[in-house]
């Protein structure tokens, strides 16, 4: 998986990169919020692992800033915490954190969480591949919606999308066409001699 580790203490981000390279992970490491920040910007990753207080952009910045991103893939995020008590967590919850790992953290403790980061992201793209499923009608295409309406497919999209449509013949139906409109002509013509 692809993690990106946002933390300002240096021991930390050697002994947890090192952790969870042992453990088969691609890692990213930011020596702050802002540098994480970027990193997510530009890359992305499956998995943020942030320490919860760091001096300018903090663990509970960086999961806003990635809540709002509003990205199709979802990032998990735990957040590292030395910061007891469960008011801490409840803030960090409704800052976007999926999960806590208290510092110094747990080498079996950290493989378990991350194990159940990678069954949610799962799930989470199993879900995304079944809501994007569209029923269709096979004869006359039109698509079903969750009202059990169906419709011409250019409705149901552009209901939901800001798409416009232009109609046109595909070659085959362009074809097709053609022969329907010369086939009559052809039929009169020798039904006259």
């Amino acid at each position: 998986m692809n993690i990106l580790i946002a933390d300002d203490d240096s021991t930390c981000r050697i002994v947890l990169s090192t952790t969870l390279k042992k453990l088969g992970h691609e890692v990213t490491v930011a020596k702050n919020g802002e540098e994480a920040r970027a990193v997510f910007d530009t890359v992305g990753a499956s998995l943020l692992i942030s320490d919860m207080v760091m001096p300018g952009v903090n663990g509970l910045d960086l999961c806003r800033h990635i809540r709002a991103a509003n990205r199709p893939k979802y990032t998990y995020i735990m957040l590292l915490t030395s910061v007891g008590g469960k008011s801490s967590y409840l803030v960090g919850m409704k800052a976007g954190a999926d999960d806590f790992i208290t510092k110094p953290f747990d080498e079996e403790q950290l493989a378990a969480r991350i194990l159940v980061a990678e069954r949610i992201l799962n799930l989470q793209s199993q879900v995304n591949q079944l809501s994007g499923l569209l029923p269709i009608c096979c004869v006359c295409k039109k698509v079903r919606d969750d009202q059990n309406y169906w419709q011409q497919v250019e409705s149901y999209v552009s209901k939901r999308t800001d798409a416009r449509f232009s109609h046109g013949y595909c070659p085959d139906c362009y074809k097709k066409a053609i022969q329907e409109i010369e086939a009559p002509a052809s039929t009169n013509a020798g039904a006259s001699i």
